[in-house]
């Protein structure tokens, strides 16, 4: 008879992020069953969820309650029909990899996103070649009272860049692919790479795209009197930054990508909080300059 291991609570753990700077958790279970979430969810009935660390920034104090670290709950269970289950912390881009390998097809378009199932599917990532909620079937987790519950479909409230999943813990996603042509799947993960790499600076130390594309409310016009988008458009956050003149703008030891404006980077050893302020120096002055408010993608985490 086997019995069930109970992980130690880690103190003053360091979280890794793709920024690379920031502080660390004051109590942190590296997850590996689901009861290691739900011994979690006894210490602290709201915890917080880590998953791969790359839409996330974490204030230079670090934060206090329990941290859930998923990436060591990463089971996968697949058939050839098209049906997935993955647990929570599953990497998503080794699921990619892994059901292109096999011919599923309808995750292809999220290549080159860094994230574990459970966090792609709360903060719904995609890209301009789709998005996870287009292959999600259900959902298994912890609602925010604590309960235990599934989610079909139809009852996620997806939408551009959320879930209505935020307060949760998801344990476990279940997937719904097609059967397609393996070589022309790959054939599509190597366009979508290829883009990102012609347009974004891959290599940089940074969480992505920092803010959501923002639909507008009225029209947009450039210095230059030509037109940027017009009321109910959805527009690039990056094109707004780079016309408001901030790409390569610095707060100390952070900047704004000269490649990207919506990528932000910090220097090696920088500071969280540089990063921080020179995110609502880039929302105040795309705010002054346009009248658009951008809205965060990028998580940050405080002490409460």
């Amino acid at each position: 008879m086997s019995v069930a291991v109970r992980r130690p609570v880690r103190t003053h753990a360091p979280i890794p992020t793709w920024f690379g700077v920031g502080g660390g958790a004051d109590s942190m279970i590296e997850v590996r069953t689901e009861e290691d979430v739900c011994r979690g969810l006894e210490i602290d009935p709201s915890p917080r969820v880590l998953g791969d660390g790359a839409n996330l920034l974490v204030d230079d104090d670090g934060v206090d309650g329990v941290v859930l670290a998923m990436g060591g709950f990463g089971e996968v269970a697949m058939d050839p029909g098209g049906a997935v289950a993955a647990a929570a912390g599953a990497n998503l881009p080794k699921l990619i990899a892994e059901t292109v390998r096999r011919g599923l097809g309808g995750l292809e378009g999220l290549a080159g996103v860094p994230a574990t199932v459970g966090g792609a599917v709360v903060m719904n990532a995609g890209g301009a070649f789709g998005q996870i909620a287009d292959a999600v079937a259900r959902v298994h987790g912890f609602d925010p009272d604590g309960h235990r519950r599934t989610l079909e479909r139809a009852e996620i409230d997806f939408g551009y860049r959320r879930s209505g999943l935020h307060g949760w813990v998801i344990t476990r996603v279940e997937l719904r692919l097609r059967p397609g042509d393996a070589a022309g799947l790959r054939t599509q993960v190597k366009r979508v790479m290829e883009y990102k790499k012609q347009s974004q600076p891959m290599a940089a130390r940074s969480a992505g795209c920092c803010f959501k594309n923002p639909t507008v409310t009225h029209d947009l016009v450039g210095d230059d009197g030509v037109e940027i988008a017009r009321a109910g458009d959805r527009v690039s956050a990056g094109l707004l930054i780079d016309r408001a003149g901030l790409k390569g703008l610095r707060v100390r030891s952070a900047c704004v990508s000269e490649r990207h404006g919506n990528f932000l980077v910090p220097d090696v050893n920088g500071s969280a909080r540089d990063v921080i302020e020179l995110m609502e120096t880039v929302e105040r002055r795309v705010l002054d300059r346009f009248g658009v408010r951008l809205e965060r993608e990028v998580v940050v985490w405080r002490r409460r």
